[in-house]
């Protein structure tokens, strides 16, 4: 058997396959953000330690059967250990917006960034938290012994090593992309050490063995630990996002289009991500706000959690002349700005909840086409797209994807990409199978083929005009 691990944004997922990578068991346990004062979001690794030994105990029965497990990562959170192996203090998220004047510095020498990392500074990534760090926590910052990503710190936990892989770390802003390796240059930007960084593998290689005390607390039977990767990547993996012309759009509390390519190469535009993949590397667009927008406007707006009535609702919605701008978190790609703001536009008396749930995820879909956009700029083909996390279990969403696309749109059996993902990775790791038989263990769900091109290429028109108009306000 193999244990996959997703460590999100609210939940931490688990899943558990046989041998032949079918799913025979899963659990998950949530815990919330902590929001701070000027945009900060954070989380304190102890509830991450809370949410495993809960799906743990939950998976008790199987786990002495367990191979390999390996765990799928939130990008671009900063764990921070003192000599001790203390926690310094809470993780800061990817969805931190508190270094927007560190993100700006950094970015009056985007070029010179971008030719070292393949990428220009976001408020999200980990070199400008440090940067804050050191300015707002010097006390903290001068404690650092250790910087850790945010599935690092399971890892370390069970395995007592200090590791990380390419694709976790390609979104730090300290990794050379193109040479897969620490950038001298960006370390001494960041002013930190190589050796308060952890040991770079491949995302499949072996770490270790589960240490002794957990082995014995949950009956594992010398379970391997393999390094693990960024959500993203793994999301890929595990909807078979693996070559050239393949797309994966991901619909968690972020929305994320996944695009890999043989080498890691320069865009014309600066609005997308270029980082390493399992194998190879991956371009991709980023919306901050994506199934959370959704569950924003009826969990905290309308006081629901009905989501089958909604849905109904939406099939008999109108929102020809209303518009969503998704940016509840700020946005990342292709626009870079932590202060845009989330927008209701066309609102009348007649406007019912219906018309705007299903504008929220047009909304949401005509963010991740801006994306798509420069991804066709740049020449690069799509002809098989997938569709995973927790907004794919929306038909209409995936039509929706569909008709603004237009491009063929599969679901999965599984939409827990990432978990799954980890699950491959560790059949991959224990050497059970190879990249090639990756494609033999996805399974494919409903196909949604696109029915409604000419309205939604009209309506992104339009839509395309709101956020440049809007900018002003929002600064």
């Amino acid at each position: 058997m193999y244990l996959g691990l997703d460590l999100g944004t609210s939940a931490l997922k688990a899943l558990i396959s046989n041998d032949l990578g079918n799913v025979v068991a899963s659990a998950s346990a949530s815990y919330d953000i902590s929001y701070v004062d000027n945009n900060g979001t954070e989380q304190n690794p102890s509830v991450w330690l809370d949410a495993l030994d809960e799906v743990l105990r939950e998976l008790k029965g199987y786990l002495g059967e367990v191979k390999a497990l390996a765990i799928s990562g939130q990008m671009h959170g900063l764990v921070i250990l003192d000599k001790e192996d203390k926690v310094i203090r809470p993780c800061i998220l990817w969805n931190d917006n508190r270094t927007i004047e560190e993100n700006d510095e950094l970015n009056q020498n985007k070029e010179k960034i971008y030719n070292l990392t393949n990428n220009i500074s976001y408020a999200g990534f980990t070199l400008p938290k440090l940067k804050w760090l050191a300015k707002h926590e010097k006390d903290n910052f001068n404690k650092i012994s250790k910087i850790m990503l945010p599935k690092d710190y399971l890892v370390y936990y069970l395995t007592g090593k200090f590791v990380s892989d390419y694709t976790d770390m390609a979104g730090s802003l300290l990794l050379d992309v193109k040479n897969r390796c620490y950038s001298k240059e960006m370390l001494e930007i960041a002013n930190i050490k190589i050796n308060q960084l952890p040991r770079l593998l491949e995302s499949y290689e072996v770490v270790g063995i589960v240490k002794d005390d957990i082995a014995l607390k949950y009956a594992f039977n010398k379970t391997k630990i393999i390094a693990g990767g960024a959500d993203n990547a793994l999301a890929a993996l595990g909807t078979n996002t693996l070559e050239e012309g393949t797309c994966n759009i991901s619909l968690g509390t972020s929305g994320t289009i996944l695009i890999p390519v043989k080498e890691a190469k320069q865009l014309s535009s600066y609005g997308l991500h270029v980082f390493s993949h399992i194998q190879g590397t991956y371009i991709m667009g980023c919306i901050l706000s994506a199934a959370s927008c959704r569950k924003w406007f009826l969990e905290d707006v309308l006081k629901t959690t009905n989501y089958l009535e909604n849905e109904t609702e939406m099939l008999h919605a109108d929102a020809k002349e209303l518009y969503f701008l998704p940016y509840l978190q700020g946005e990342r790609s292709p626009h870079n700005d932590p202060l845009a703001k989330g927008a209701f536009i066309g609102l009348s008396a007649t406007t019912s909840r219906g018309d705007m749930s299903k504008a929220i995820l047009e909304g949401v879909s005509f963010a991740l086409r801006d994306c798509l956009e420069i991804v066709r700029q740049e020449g690069i083909g799509i002809n098989n797209l997938t569709v995973c996390g927790g907004g794919s279990k929306s038909k209409l969403w995936c039509q929706i994807l569909a008709d603004v696309f237009n491009l063929e749109v599969k679901t999965l059996v599984n939409e827990q990409g990432p978990a799954y993902g980890a699950i491959i990775l560790a059949m991959i790791g224990d050497k059970k199978i190879t990249f090639a038989g990756v494609k033999t263990l996805v399974k494919y769900g409903d196909v949604y083929k696109p029915q409604n091109i000419n309205y939604y290429n009209i309506k992104y028109q339009y839509y395309k005009k709101l956020y440049p108009t809007l900018k002003k306000i929002f600064s």
